[in-house]
């Protein structure tokens, strides 16, 4: 939503290349530390491409503008993801990758508002998102702000009872201001998210507690375009979902190919192969 809000550096850049800077940062952070949450951030990019460069109204060099659009980061662990995005967008500068995970960084390994510009709240136990983004919105239709919420929470969140609390609460508020995006990546720290506690039919689940509902290919920008565009143009007193089905490690195949994604170590060597692998397939 290009309204002149934004000053995003080169504004003709495509999403798709978007997408593949947020995956490059994100790589060249993991590789500070050697392991990490990376199968997530590779895997999430094209949302945030999509958020960040498409739907989100928001001022880089004002993250605190009232006006803004609000983007909750759920899942704290996920911080890796956020921050590549907001170096993207120039809310955070390149030259602080080198920071990343380490004492007095801006970017600690999990999100913390309290260190970074551009982190709305600060995640860790999860199913807590959910919750201040329905506060959020609340409060913003008080101020009479048009700003949306928008918040990031994950598949294993929707085993969490805070979760579906703050789903009937939304729906009960009528909050037509708050989009929740759920990275179904069906992989948890112990498994698929799946076998551990399913929460399929998620459409369903959703729609039955009064909120409009898509569910797309997470790694598909077309697709997320449109349902970001369909959620935000809604004409309907009701909170909008958008279920985004990824792949972790998204675009590294032999990274795709491990059983366990959830937190990962890559070895010296395979950093620069994942670059190279990353570089060949850069878009225009």
């Amino acid at each position: 939503m290009n309204d002149g809000s934004r000053d995003i550096r080169g504004s003709n850049t495509s999403l798709e290349r978007r997408a593949w800077e947020i995956r490059r940062n994100a790589l060249l952070m993991g590789e500070v530390q050697g392991q990490g949450y990376i199968g997530q951030a590779l895997g999430i990019a094209d949302v945030l491409a999509v958020s960040y460069f498409h739907a989100l109204k928001h001022r880089p060099d004002d993250p605190e503008w009232e006006a803004r659009d609000r983007f909750l980061l759920s899942i704290g662990h996920y911080a890796i993801a956020l921050y590549a995005a907001l170096i993207e967008a120039g809310v955070l500068p390149e030259d602080e990758i080198e920071t990343y995970g380490m004492d007095d960084s801006r970017m600690p390994m999990s999100g913390m508002a309290a260190y970074s510009p551009g982190m709305e709240i600060t995640g860790g136990s999860l199913g807590h998102g959910l919750g201040i983004a329905v506060g959020m919105c609340l409060g913003l239709k008080r101020k009479e702000n048009p700003a949306f919420v928008y918040n990031l929470l994950s598949d294993g969140e929707l085993g969490e009872g805070s979760t579906w609390e703050a789903v009937m609460s939304a729906s009960q508020h009528k909050l037509d201001n708050l989009i929740a995006i759920v990275d179904f990546n069906n992989q948890q720290a112990d498994g698929k998210s799946t076998d551990m506690l399913c929460a399929e039919p998620l459409e369903d689940k959703w729609a039955a507690f009064g909120w409009h509902v898509q569910r797309v290919d997470g790694n598909s920008i077309p697709e997320l375009v449109a349902a970001f565009d369909a959620a935000r143009n809604l004409e309907a007193s009701q909170p909008r979902a958008i279920i985004c089905q990824t792949t972790m490690c998204k675009g590294i195949p032999f990274l795709e190919s491990r059983e366990i994604t959830h937190f990962i170590r890559v070895e010296a060597d395979e950093w620069a192969k994942a670059r190279g692998i990353l570089d060949a397939e850069m878009p225009a």
